[in-house]
């Protein structure tokens, strides 16, 4: 009787590989038949739905301009979703430590882990386990390939296995669709400019990679320690790689060096920031400047932490309001990052902090000063700078 058992079970098993194996050829042959990527992407959602026999798969596509992944194809959920559901990249979000560490994250029961936060979005379709993969180009995160369960279910490693296989081909059709476009605009630049986007993406990619290994070695430490000061720190200290890899994304080619579109940095900053505290609202008003990566990384550095200290000192469980502004043409060349809270005010304000003193740190480096002003109504900080490019 046991032996039949065990005979049943692998040959369970055995039909299971061999179904995964059909539906990857499948999907490659998809990827090659069909040009328009959207509709690749719908196909491949299904089938990989019948490989794992589950009623929920989405694919989620990373957007450095709003810094997070957009739900760009999936089945099972309800209308109107797909293409227009969003969701965080930061660590506690299970799609977004897959994405930053470029490691898969399963889950069998969200119940069962306080470290990681179940999104609004899968609280309305009822589900309560997933498994995340990212999806790859070049080694770098493109994006998240996501399978969602409605009861608790142990991800096993042949399905995380086939999910990896399944992302790759993903992967792979998304770099041979980006080939086209990519050689017109590579036959309509001189070499020099060819050379420096060349150079510039390869550097992202290298950048992005260093990144999530960084990020990938918290996850790791966060899950040693169970001292919920520790988590605190580590989490702050991923807040900050998260603000230096933001710049990375919105990097530029020019003649004069690698220029990063401010705007877009403080946007897609304010939007990763917003995904972290979700009681707190985050509202952001930029004029177009452009600043060098070195110029640029300290004005981020200097938002996230201010915006980290309202979201830890200012608001109750109730949340509050944090309104940022970047304007330029401020008195000689100068431009100013305004950072303000609704919060209860700064209540005993310690000049020697390690906070202010990064800070005043990263604004010196930048030729910039800083100023704050805090009642019971708030807290205001102002970064000035010159706008050198």
């Amino acid at each position: 009787m046991e032996e039949r058992s065990t005979e049943a079970i692998e040959g369970e098993v055995l039909d299971k590989l061999r179904r995964h194996i059909r539906i990857l050829v499948d999907i490659g042959r998809l990827s090659v038949e069909d040009a328009d990527l959207d509709r690749f992407l719908d196909k491949a959602v299904v089938q990989i739905a019948r490989a794992v026999e589950i009623n929920h798969v989405k694919v989620l596509r990373y957007r450095p301009e709003t810094a997070d992944l957009l739900l760009v194809a999936g089945v099972g959920w309800k209308e109107g979703v797909v293409r227009s559901a969003t969701f965080s990249v930061e660590l506690r979000s299970p799609p977004g430590r897959a994405f930053q560490t470029a490691e898969p994250v399963s889950i069998k029961d969200f119940a069962e882990h306080e470290d990681l936060v179940r999104s609004e979005f899968l609280i309305e379709h009822d589900i309560v386990s997933i498994c995340n993969v990212p999806v790859l180009i070049n080694g770098a995160a493109w994006g998240v390939l996501e399978v969602d369960s409605t009861r608790p279910r142990d991800f096993s490693q042949d399905t995380t296995e086939f999910l990896t296989a399944a992302a790759t081909l993903i992967g792979t059709a998304l770099r041979h669709e980006a080939q086209p476009d990519e050689q017109a605009r590579l036959m309509a630049a001189v070499a020099e400019a060819q050379r420096g986007q060349i150079l510039l993406r390869e550097m992202q990619h290298r950048v992005k990679n260093n990144f999530q290994l960084v990020l990938s070695s918290i996850s790791i430490q966060k899950r040693r320690y169970r001292d919920p000061e520790a988590h605190r720190a580590l989490d702050h200290v991923a807040s900050r790689i998260n603000a230096i890899s933001l710049a990375h994304d919105q990097l530029a080619p020019r003649s004069e060096g690698q220029i990063v579109r401010l705007s877009h940095y403080i946007r897609a900053l304010c939007s990763a920031i917003r995904n972290q505290a979700e009681e707190v609202e985050i509202d952001a008003e930029c004029d177009e400047l452009e600043l060098t990566i070195d110029r640029a990384l300290p004005v981020g550095l200097i938002l996230n932490e201010t915006a980290m200290n309202s979201i830890k000192h200012a608001f109750g469980t109730e949340g509050g309001r944090i309104r940022v502004n970047l304007v330029g043409g401020i008195g000689y060349g100068q431009a100013r990052l305004t950072v303000s809270d609704n919060g209860r005010g700064i209540q005993n304000p310690k000049e020697n902090g390690s906070g202010l003193k990064l800070i005043a740190s990263l604004a010196r480096q930048i030729g910039g000063t800083i100023g704050q002003k805090s009642t019971d109504a708030g807290t205001t900080t102002t970064l000035t700078f010159p706008l050198i490019t």
